[in-house]
Parts: C-alpha cells; sequence; structure tokens
C-alpha cells in the first residue's frame, strides 16, 4: 500500500506488502496552502475519524492564527503594524516567533524568518521576482536582530522600516506536532501526519517501519535513498518545489536572507529530528550554509540527522545516516551489523 501525499512533496511514505484494512483511515485536505494528510489505526471507526477532524481543525486553526496569506491573521497584523508599534499577540504565536530566533543563532542567520522583507516581492505562480533595484532597497530590512520581542507582554516590535515576517520555514512542522500531540492524547499509537514537505510519525507501521523514500530532484518518479522510520519527525525542502525558471535561472521559494536571491547550494535537504518544528526549521539552512556547512551543525546536534542531495548530484549524509561502506569482493558477510544499511 502506498501512501499519496501531495505530488510536490520531497518524500513518500511508502509502506511495504501490507494488506488492506479498514482499520487504517486517512484523509487528506488542503490548508495552509498545502496538502494535509493523516492517516492512523484505529480500533474505533467512530473514534478514529473524530481524531482526524480534531487535527484538521488544529491545521486550520494554526493557519487562521500564522498565515499572512489572511489579513486578519495575528501574523498579518505584525507586518501591517509592528514598524509603527509594539503589536501584542497570543503566547503560542510569540513563542514560535521566539524560538525561530535560536535557530537564526545557531546558523549564523541562515534561517531568518525576516528574509521576507523581500520574499513577498517574490510571485511564482505568476513568474515574477524582484528586480536587483528592489532586493537592493528592501535586503537592509532583513536581519531577525531588529525584531524586539517583549516576552512580559508578548508583543512584537520591528526596528527597521519595510521588515516583514513570515512563518513558511517552521509554522507547517509546528502545526504538524500539535497534530501528533492531538492524536496522542486521544490514544493513538500509529499514525502519520503530513502537512506540505513536513512529517512526523507516531509509533511504527503494526509491527514494521514506515518506509521514507526521498525522491530525486529531477524526477519524482525516481529515489534517492529509502530510510525505515518510527517514532521521529522529517522535512524535505527542494528547489523543486514552488518555482519558475528563466533564462536559465531557478526562481525557487528557499530564499538567502543574506542575498535576497533564491538559494542554490543543494537541490534537495531532508532532516530528522525528535519533532516536525526542529525539522522544518533546519531543513532549508543547507541551501544558504551550502551542505558541508549544514552538516556541521546537524553533527553536533543529538537526534538529528540529515540527507542533503547536491546540484552535482552527490548525496551526503549526516554521521548517523551514512550507509554502510561496500566490502571488497571475496570478503566474507560480517556477523552482526552495528548499524541498519541505507541503501542509496
Amino acid at each position: 500500500m502506498t501512501l499519496r501525499i501531495a505530488p510536490l512533496l520531497a518524500l513518500l511514505l511508502v509502506v511495504r506488502t501490507t494488506p488492506a484494512s479498514a482499520d487504517w483511515m486517512q484523509r487528506t485536505e488542503a490548508i495552509m496552502g498545502t496538502r494535509c494528510y493523516v492517516e492512523l489505526w484505529a480500533d474505533d471507526p467512530v473514534k478514529g475519524n473524530d481524531a482526524i477532524d480534531a487535527v484538521m481543525a488544529e491545521l486550520r486553526r494554526i493557519d487562521a492564527l500564522m498565515s499572512h496569506y489572511k489579513p486578519e491573521s495575528q501574523l498579518s497584523q505584525i507586518n501591517q503594524y509592528a514598524n509603527e508599534r509594539p503589536v501584542q499577540v497570543d503566547k503560542e504565536l510569540f513563542d514560535l516567533i521566539k524560538l525561530s530566533t535560536y535557530y537564526s543563532q545557531i546558523t549564523d542567520g541562515a534561517f531568518d524568518i525576516t528574509y521576507a522583507s523581500v520574499g513577498y516581492l517574490y510571485d511564482y505562480r505568476r513568474h515574477i521576482h524582484p528586480t536587483e533595484e528592489q532586493i537592493r532597497q528592501t535586503l537592509p530590512a532583513v536581519n531577525w536582530r531588529n525584531m524586539l520581542l517583549d516576552e512580559a507582554h508578548h508583543t512584537v516590535r520591528f526596528e527597521y522600516p519595510g521588515m516583514r515576517i513570515d512563518l513558511g520555514g517552521i509554522g507547517k512542522g509546528y502545526a504538524v506536532d500539535r497534530g501528533v500531540e492531538i492524536l496522542k492524547t486521544r490514544g493513538i499509537t500509529h499514525a502519520v501526519v503530513t502537512a506540505g514537505g513536513d512529517s512526523r510519525i507516531i509509533g511504527d507501521h503494526m509491527g514494521r517501519p514506515w518506509l521514507v523514500a526521498i525522491r530525486h530532484p529531477d524526477d519524482p518518479k525516481k529515489v534517492v535513498t529509502r530510510i525505515p522510520l518510527s517514532d521521529t519527525a522529517m522535512s524535505t525542502s527542494g528547489d523543486y518545489e514552488r518555482y519558475f525558471d528563466e533564462n536559465g535561472v531557478r526562481y525557487h521559494h528557499i530564499i538567502d536572507p543574506r542575498t535576497g536571491h533564491p538559494a542554490s547550494r543543494v537541490r534537495s535537504a531532508t532532516v530528522l529530528a525528535p519533532t516536525a518544528t526542529q525539522t522544518d526549521g533546519m531543513s532549508k539552512t543547507a541551501f544558504v550554509l551550502g551542505a558541508e556547512k549544514a552538516l556541521e551543525i546537524i553533527n553536533g546536534m543529538p537526534g538529528f540527522d540529515a540527507v542533503f542531495v547536491l546540484p552535482d548530484g552527490r548525496v551526503l549524509y549526516s554521521n548517523g545516516m551514512r550507509p554502510a561502506a561496500p566490502r571488497p569482493a571475496g570478503a566474507a558477510p560480517p556477523a552482526t551489523a552495528a548499524n541498519p544499511r541505507v541503501s542509496p
């Protein structure tokens, strides 16, 4: 049975030869500008449907709170008024904005939600990108250090004219984690929740791991590698998700906060960690930092792993994900395997 998720996702969850069962329940809805998917094992179909309803309702609630496309959202209110005065928001939104600054710190600004000060000038559906003059004028507003966060009052103030923020690099992962928490409180022990390229798995697939396939950046029918997973989160970002090509240049949605241009040091970045908020916050940094620097950071973070596809087609793995080296011809097979092998 194959889990059919959005075709633009950089990952595909595949279950090997598992018989169809009415106890596996699934649903897909369009929320947060992407395809959201829930699959779970439920002994009681009514309770299973209720659990999926609750997850989808939570995703819609978070979208209403944090979407920069919705003028009435609190995030849009920040973008509209925070250049003039402190804007008070719910603690939930304030805490996520504050968390984003942690990823800005550990990546030396490669992750920066104020990239939106330039990023809003891109329109991928209409094939519009900013001119060099527009980038020159707006780029000084990109600096997470110019957000003034008041923890006591949960207010956000911008200290540089023209600043904007966008939680697209962390918000979907957070929404996935909230969905997982809802399922856990309802006693669900085997499930997957996905929003765009961010997924989190509860348990295993009834005794077997979920087999995750990372797609080839240029061909959705080809697979770069497959990874068996359970009880973990995973985010994949690629330059093939939201983009357009013009005069040999690919304009995609992962913007380098330092230049205002699409980042291009990798083609695809997959990060694994305990939560989807963590993986979402780190999966885009390799595009800016480059795979080698990103691996230095991830290898120093307990519980994190990564797989990066480079522009030249090479695949780089973090320390915990490296495939076993091939044995010399004629060598006897090992008696035990210290680490599970992940085939490239």
